[in-house]
C-alpha cells in the first residue's frame, strides 16, 4: 500500500509539473499589441503590451518546455529560438503568434532535437527593440 501511495504521489507531481509548463506559455500569451510610430522604420509597428501576470515574470527564473527552432543548422547551440510549438507550427511558419517564441541564450550548448526540451533561465521582456523577439530567456540551462 505504501508503495502504491509513493507511485501515485510521483505520478501526480509529474502531472502538476507538466501542467505548470503548459501554463507558462499560456501566461506568456496574455499580451495585447498597440500601434506606435517607429522613427527608424518610418511607420507604425505593433508594440507588445504585457499583462500584469507577464510583467511579474520579468527578470524572474522560469522553467518552460518547448521546441528548439534552429537558426544555424541542426547542431548544438548557445543561442537559438525556442517555441511553444514544433517547427512546422511555429511563429515563423505562420502557425502561431510572436508570444509563442523566445530568444534563448544558454550557458552551455543545447543539442538540437525535434522533441520537447525543458529549459530554466531568467525571463526578460522586450517591448522596445523591434529587431528582437518579445521574450528572451537568458542564462538558460537544459533541465533533464
Amino acid at each position: 500500500m505504501k508503495r502504491k501511495l509513493i507511485v501515485l504521489g510521483l505520478f501526480l507531481a509529474t502531472a502538476f509539473a507538466a501542467q505548470a509548463q503548459a501554463d507558462m506559455w499560456k501566461t506568456l500569451s496574455r499580451i495585447t499589441f498597440k500601434k506606435e510610430y517607429d522613427e527608424m522604420m518610418g511607420f507604425k509597428v505593433d508594440v507588445p503590451v504585457f499583462s500584469d501576470q507577464v510583467k511579474a515574470l520579468d527578470g524572474k527564473e522560469i522553467t518552460i518546455t518547448g521546441y528548439i527552432i534552429p537558426v544555424e543548422g541542426y547542431k548544438s547551440h548557445t543561442e537559438f529560438v525556442f517555441s511553444a510549438f514544433p517547427y512546422n507550427m511555429c511563429y515563423f511558419c505562420g502557425g502561431a503568434g510572436p508570444e509563442s517564441v523566445m530568444e534563448v541564450y544558454a550557458d552551455e550548448a543545447v543539442k538540437y532535437t525535434a522533441t520537447e526540451v525543458t529549459l530554466k533561465g531568467k525571463l526578460v521582456l522586450n517591448n522596445g527593440d523591434i529587431n528582437r523577439l518579445i521574450y528572451a530567456l537568458i542564462d538558460a540551462k537544459k533541465v533533464d
